[in-house]
């Protein structure tokens, strides 16, 4: 089979970040069987129901979709066999593949994964890898086996994370750089042309689920922390505080210029104190953090200096609750 002969695949994947994969398939001739992705669900204040944004684009290019409530009940199985695809290719599908899917392609299943493997594991590695303040990242298309994230390595590229990017900004670069190495990798593994390297887990880091409560400040942390967080953990769970007694969240932040790591903040003030209002800065447990765009249960988001004029911030108010 040589490298640009077109491919019988199905396509497993729910959110944005599938979909420039999905298109790529699409562009280079693939036939896609079938795009199975998760089940309409509530979404928003008003809990409509919506359609993943995977299902969106198959429709756009009036491709089959299938969206089985778990992919490992039987009659799923059994669909999926009935296809007889050549390879299957996941990306954010949000399910485990159980070994019945895994066995029914001839070339297996590729993923395209948002770290670079084995470090990030698991759900979330866009967003972890910039809250723990890595420089680095990329995407890995790896064979899917039955654990998670643990197949082995097909292809790798590399990119750095910008100081200030955050977790959607990274996550749209990504996709579209893993879309292309998917498309560019699929013809040379059905052409045989990979040597496939296995992961070295002693070396392996995870990035489990988000949960709301991971989004809270702590602001005991470094001020680098913290910022790290505000960008990593966008568009959800956010990060946010407390601000005489409501929630505040904070959606741009930075490092406070002329703190550094160990300059205003720590030992001179409590964490979370207000060092300055116009802009508004917050002690840290090393250096200090500019609230740069926040936005006060129930309101929009405004700009910090907006904040401070609106709420008429005082010298020596704190931000948070400094007994978690």
């Amino acid at each position: 089979m040589g490298l640009t002969a077109p491919l019988r695949l199905v396509f497993l994947g729910t959110p944005n970040f599938a979909v420039p994969t999905l298109e790529r398939l699409v562009e280079a001739g693939h036939r896609v069987l079938a795009v199975i992705t998760q089940p309409d669900r509530p979404r928003g204040r008003r809990q409509e129901t919506a359609a993943p944004p995977v299902k969106q684009a198959a429709l756009r290019h009036n491709l089959a979709v299938y969206q089985p409530e778990r992919v490992r009940r039987p009659e799923a199985v059994e669909f999926l066999r009935s296809l007889a695809p050549d390879v299957m290719v996941v990306v954010g599908y949000g399910q485990i593949i159980p070994q019945s899917v895994i066995d029914i392609a001839p070339l297996g299943i590729l993923n395209v994964h948002a770290s670079l493997l084995p470090r990030y594991r698991g759900a979330a590695p866009v967003q972890w890898a910039i809250a723990r303040g890595e420089t680095r990242t990329g995407v890995t298309i790896m064979r899917i086996d039955a654990g998670l994230d643990t197949g082995d390595i097909l292809r790798v590229a590399e990119t750095a994370i910008a100081p200030a990017e955050s977790a959607i900004e990274l996550g749209e670069r990504l996709a579209a750089l893993g879309a292309g190495l998917l498309v560019e990798t699929l013809g040379e593994w059905a052409a045989g042309k990979i040597e496939v390297q296995n992961q070295d887990s002693a070396q392996a880091t995870y990035a489990p689920i988000l949960k709301k409560e991971d989004g809270l400040i702590d602001w005991r942390q470094p001020a680098a922390s913290i910022h790290n967080r505000v960008r990593g953990f966008q568009p959800w769970p956010g990060a946010y505080t407390t601000f005489r007694g409501q929630t505040l969240n904070i959606w741009r932040a930075r490092v406070a210029a002329g703190t550094g790591a160990a300059g205003t903040g720590g030992a001179d003030h409590p964490p979370g104190r207000l060092l300055s209002l116009k802009p508004p800065i917050a002690a840290a447990g090393a250096g200090a953090v500019e609230l740069v765009e926040v936005q006060l249960e129930g309101r929009k988001r405004i700009s910090g200096m907006d904040f401070a004029n609106g709420q008429r911030l005082h010298e020596n108010e704190t931000l948070g609750d400094q007994h978690l």
